[in-house]
This record gives C-alpha cells, structure tokens and sequence, in this order.
C-alpha cells in the first residue's frame, strides 16, 4: 500500500506544489481545502477547522498529515488540538506541521502547535519557513500596495528578512513527509539570501519599470493598516509585532535547508518576480491565498 497523505490547506501556497510533488512520488493524497477542489489529489474532501464534522472523513485511513493551522487565529490551539488527538486515534503517526521561522517551541500561538506535534506524535517535523515570496504577487497587503500604490508599506526599518519561495517549502515537506527515517525535527528554511523591503522595492523598480518605494511606518500605524485591510485585530496586532522583531534584526539570516534536504537550489527573489512579473502590474489580482 502506498503512503496516505492527508494535505490540509491544499489550495495554499505550500499546499498546491506539495500535492502535486507527493503524487509525484508515488504517493496517496487527499487534499482537504474548505472550498475548491484540488484536481491533482486522488481524492478532495471539504475540511474546516471550525466544523468538526468534517474532521473525520478527512482523517480516514490515511497516515500521515500535512497541517496548515487555521488563518487569521491567533490562538489556533482549541481548533488543533481535538483534530490531532482525533487523528492519533485513527491511526496517524507523523505529522509535519507548517510554522514560521519567527515562532518557536511553546511559544503562544502557533508555537503550541509545534509543541503539540513533537508530543503527540512518534514523528513529526515542524517547519519553520521565512516570509513567502508569494505575498509580494497574491492577495497579500503587500502585493495589493505593490500593483494599487506603488510602495510596500511595513513596519520593519531596514530589517532584513530571507524570503523563501512556497515551492521550496513544499519541496522540503515532501521528504519530511515520505522519508524512510522520520525526521523529528525543526527545519529552519529560508531563501539564498536576506533583503531589506527597501532592497526588495529597488528590485520590483528595476523588473517592472515603475518606481516602488518602501515606506516603514510604526508597528502600531501597521497594525491599523492590517485591520483596515480586513484583518482580525488580535492577528493583526501579532502580525505587526513580527514587523517589530524584524526591524530588531531576527530574521537577518539564511539556512541551507533547501539544498541540504532536497537536493535543489533554493529559488532566489530575482528569479521568482521575474517569473511572476505580471501579477507585479495594476490590474492583476494575483490569486495566490495568504496560506
């Protein structure tokens, strides 16, 4: 019998790219999403994290599972927690659990889901990726500023962030996924390189001929801003926080997980934009999910 993947959040950034490379590899999945099919599974089934009765069906007979936290909760735990102990009951024995590189072991939040999948589970990997290049071309604040305003607002000063593309971090679930020896552990995942938005502006000025410019207002304006948007306030004021911590220098770094679990060069921020130019322009609507 083949490998049964469970892919939660499969219309997402990470999510599409890791169906499509895990049946690729010879590997069963079913992609679980609220709304759209996923036509590259074997089998889509709708799954909500706030509707329990969905939680089954998703969880039958498969054996291990990708889990994209719900979006837009600030405190995920009370949703996961039942979901997870439902599936270590069904029979699953390895998760891997998208995090982020700002978020730690036991952290509030999202960081009591990593504590929750080393606990759980006798395998499990928690990964830990930088910021997504995706949010400068989907629906993202940042892309919409990008194709409306011409500018990236954040509140991060000259903090340098090593922005990864999703389809890097799909490449390194799919071995934490259908590796032989579990990997039972944090990969901290970033792209080949630390920019500054300043830096990334000049780069979108340079590809698209229009000039873009970086504006760093205060975490608090950045907030706001996020709420106007559309976004929960708790969640807006935890992501404006991480703005903060960048602005601090945490995420100034890279790391050779890409290459060292995959094999593959990870994907620069020059080479990705040039790849999606259009969705740099007014006009586009992106069409990439925040997940």
């Amino acid at each position: 019998m083949s490998t049964r993947v469970l892919v939660t959040g499969a219309s997402g950034n990470t999510g599409r790219p890791l169906v499509r490379l895990l049946r690729e590899q010879g590997a069963w999945v079913r992609a679980a999403t609220r709304h759209a099919a996923s036509p590259e599974a074997d089998e889509h089934v709708r799954f909500d994290w706030t509707d329990s009765s969905t939680h089954e069906s998703a969880l039958r007979d498969v054996d291990r599972i990708y889990l994209v936290a719900p979006v837009g909760v600030a405190e995920p735990e009370p949703l996961v927690q039942p979901f997870l102990a439902l599936a270590r009951r069904a029979g699953v024995r390895r998760v891997v659990v998208l995090s982020s590189s700002a978020i730690r072991d036991g952290d509030p939040g999202m960081g009591r889901l990593n504590h929750l999948a080393r606990t759980m589970f006798p395998e499990w990997t928690v990964l830990r990726p930088s910021w997504f290049m995706q949010n400068f071309v989907g629906d993202h604040p940042v892309a919409h500023g990008i194709r409306a305003e011409n500018q990236i607002v954040t509140a991060t000063g000259d903090g340098r962030v090593g922005f990864v593309d999703a389809a890097d971090i799909a490449a390194v679930a799919v071995r934490a996924l259908l590796d032989e020896v579990p990997h039972n552990t944090e990969h901290l995942i970033t792209g080949p390189e630390a920019l500054s938005y300043t830096e990334v502006a000049a780069l979108a000025t340079e590809l698209t001929g229009r000039e873009v410019r970086h504006l760093s207002v205060s975490t608090m304006d950045f907030a706001d801003r996020l709420v106007a948007a559309g976004y929960p306030a708790e969640f807006a004021s935890v992501l404006a926080g991480l703005d903060e911590e960048i602005r601090q220098g945490s995420e100034d770094r890279t790391t050779d997980t890409v290459l060292r679990v995959t094999g593959r060069t990870p994907r620069s921020l020059r080479a990705f934009l040039t790849d999606h130019l259009p969705a740099l322009h007014p006009g586009e609507r992106g069409g990439v999910s925040r997940t």
